[in-house]
């Protein structure tokens, strides 16, 4: 082999190494590990739920600090999991006590695995606390599981059903603005059970009102602003269980969210 080959190899295998590191390349599905330098945000310890997270206090907000949200047996495998169990909630009070990381992001990667326990079990995934990915057993229209909520059809085939542990693999990009004006949508590619399902998806608004999250309560959900979210998740008074969410931040100078499973 001669020395420019070898050097084009050297290259792919350099490349490869890179990408696999990268939101680019990854593996997907439940039980994918974390990024390099990916931050797990829910990994079934007290420590962690109270050192990433707090309540969201919205105008609907009505718990306290510190989270009551329960540490529980998986109910399939072994160690603790967040469960969405919450005493001042009653079923279907979204916002009244949902929790969101410290942490504001703006573009990311994102792995969380859930698990509903019980039929109409609902709670859901909102990126930039702003744009809801949702979580509902028994519903298959716009407004069910995995779809970007109002805005895709939901890929209910590729959900495996009560008491078994799903996974959610997202790149998102936020909008981007000039002159405090909105001149890009936010985009997301998500895989939903190892499966690409929404691709370079762009996402128009934030839905249910000022109660679902930021910017619900601006022109409708429409005004969106240039402020970054943190990761939210939904209690509305069911079991519903997470564990191994692991988030990375990014930088996505272009409006390009795809990327390509390891295997």
């Amino acid at each position: 082999m001669n020395f420019s080959l070898k050097s084009s190899r050297l290259a792919q295998i350099v490349l490869a190494f890179t990408l696999a590191g990268s939101p680019c390349f990854a593996d997907v599905g439940v039980g994918a590990k974390p990024l390099p330098g990916a931050e797990v945000i829910i990994d079934g310890t007290r420590a962690t739920l109270d050192e990433k997270w707090t309540y969201w206090e919205g105008p609907r907000f009505g718990s306290s600090l510190p989270i009551k949200w329960k540490l529980v047996q998986d109910p399939v495998a072994t160690g603790t999991v967040l469960q969405t169990d919450d005493p001042a909630v009653g079923i279907g009070k979204y916002g009244v006590a949902d929790i969101v990381t410290k942490k504001a992001y703006r573009d990311f990667r994102l792995h969380i695995e859930f698990l509903v326990m019980n039929e109409a079990g609902n709670s859901g995934v909102y990126l930039q606390n702003r744009y809801e990915i949702q979580i509902q057993d028994g519903d298959a229209t716009k407004h069910g599981m995995g779809a970007v909520i109002n805005e895709t059809a939901s890929p209910y085939y590729l959900y495996k059903g009560l008491g078994k542990w799903n996974s959610y693999d997202i790149l998102f990009r936020a909008a981007r603005f000039k002159d405090d004006k909105r001149v890009e949508r936010a985009l997301v590619t998500m895989y939903f059970n190892g499966v690409k399902i929404h691709a370079n998806q762009e996402i128009d608004q934030v839905w249910g009102g000022a109660n679902s999250g930021i910017d619900g309560g601006n022109d409708g959900g429409r005004g969106i602003t240039d402020v970054p979210g943190g990761l939210k998740l939904q209690c509305e008074g069911h079991d519903v269980r997470y564990r191994n969410t692991w988030i990375k931040e990014v930088t996505l100078e272009k409006p390009q969210t795809s990327f390509a499973r390891e295997n």
